[in-house]
């Protein structure tokens, strides 16, 4: 196991890569940008750096040469024979050959495309343009770099006994998390927390701490890279992206209604069993079950991102026993905004109800909230979108408007067709 302290302060963190793979990524990414490379190849897409913190000026901490230079060093990167091995030969979700022979042939010869970076107070604005397959794979890995660099730049300033008793003081925090969560029958738990991490090593730690604390109930990683090297399941679906881009697309206000639809059909295709989990809170959970298809009720279960977890699982619930389901044989899927307490709170009030899993994120890889003086550690809100495509802007509204993005225009517009009213406004806080 790395002495994780040890190593930052003997080398700075130059021995270590922020990014050390193209599938030190999630495994969801990998998924969808499959499915776009077989339906949607053509489509022109632009991403775009989000900071929803900004008290937290980024181009004040982060240094815009080492910015480059971890960006430069992913567009480096190509799949190594032992990542195509794994990819093309292992078994996910119980199906060998998830990858099929073309879109493997394609990510052998990728190479991510250039961005554009620039400074505007205080803040990086960091794009991504290009054909959507490729530049969808940037978001993971432009978001591991950025958060990374802001602890860089933290840890940079502690002596070696600071930072041993830093990392200690983490790890025990981990721990006790860790401790909580061992009592619960039942409990399944994976790590979600790439994007928004402390540090590839950290993450790492967190995973084999949860393989040794959990057992069992931990049931594997979003990330790749590690799935692979720790060997347990590469875990994830889809997200937001998708039906954010076929929106964009949309010729008309009938289109657009049916095109978070369109994304699922597209998918019911490709995918069978767990990977047949909707995401229904792009435009309004609510709205989105109300106008769903019958056959969308057949699916394996929902995954809950915004708003209030618990009042999102209650309609889902009722919303299979309006469709003559038994919500005891479908899952729930919590992975917004998750730590112990509260997964501990949402496991014991559905537990028996439906099928409960947790997507475990930032809380996980990246809690050192209160370890340092004046906070300067703890985790913020910032995210890479896709905010155009074919020239078109894209809109998310979620269930939480402060999650809402997109020209105010284009965000009215969708409530309208989407029939969104007045929603709950809940702090983000990652």
């Amino acid at each position: 196991m790395v002495d994780i302290a040890t190593r930052v302060w003997n080398h700075k963190w130059k021995i270590d890569p922020i990014v050390r793979s193209l599938i030190d990524t999630d495994f969801y990414k990998l998924l969808m940008c499959q499915s776009v490379f077989r339906n949607k190849p053509d489509t022109q897409v632009t991403f775009s750096l989000i900071n929803r913190t900004k008290s937290v000026r980024l181009a004040d901490l982060v240094d815009e040469g080492e910015l480059r230079e971890q960006l430069d060093h992913v567009r480096s990167l190509s799949l190594s024979r032992g990542e195509s091995t794994w990819m093309r030969g292992n078994t996910f979700y119980g199906k060998r050959s998830m990858f099929s022979p073309e879109f493997m042939d394609w990510f052998e010869q990728l190479r991510l495309p250039p961005y554009h970076l620039e400074k505007r107070d205080g803040q990086y604005e960091l794009t991504f343009e290009g054909s959507w397959p490729e530049v969808m794979l940037w978001e993971i890995p432009a978001l591991a770099i950025i958060m990374e660099l802001r602890n860089r730049a933290v840890l940079g300033t502690m002596g070696k006994f600071e930072l041993e008793v830093l990392y200690a003081r983490g790890m025990t925090k981990l721990w006790e998390k860790v401790e909580k969560l061992r009592p619960l029958e039942g409990l399944r738990v994976a790590d979600f927390g790439t994007r928004r991490r402390h540090s590839f090593l950290w993450q790492d730690w967190a995973v084999q701490a949860m393989q040794e604390g959990l057992g069992d109930s931990f049931i594997g990683t979003s990330n790749c890279l590690i799935a692979k090297n720790r060997e347990v399941e590469a875990i994830g679906t889809n997200a937001h992206e998708l039906p954010m881009v076929y929106s964009a697309l949309a010729k008309d206000d009938d289109a657009l209604f049916q095109a978070p639809y369109d994304v699922l059909r597209d998918w019911h295709d490709e995918h069978e069993g767990n990977l047949r989990i909707i995401l229904p809170d792009t435009y309004g959970t609510q709205g989105f079950l109300d106008n769903a298809p019958d056959w969308l009720a057949g699916w394996t279960g929902i995954r809950v991102d915004s708003g209030d977890p618990a009042t999102a699982a209650e309609v889902a619930i009722k919303w299979w026993e309006s469709r003559g389901e038994d919500p005891r044989d479908k899952l729930v899927i919590f992975s917004d905004g998750l730590d112990a307490d509260k997964i501990v709170t949402l496991h014991n009030q559905f537990k028996g109800r439906c099928q409960v899993s947790f997507g475990w994120g930032t809380m996980l890889t990246n809690d050192f909230k209160g370890l340092t003086t004046g906070d300067t550690l703890a985790p913020f809100s910032l995210v890479c979108k896709a905010v155009t495509a074919n020239g078109n802007p894209t809109v998310k509204l979620s269930d939480n408007p402060n999650k809402a993005m997109g020209p105010e225009a284009e965000i009215e517009r969708y409530k309208r067709v989407f029939g969104v009213g007045e929603q709950e406004r809940v702090e983000v806080v990652v």
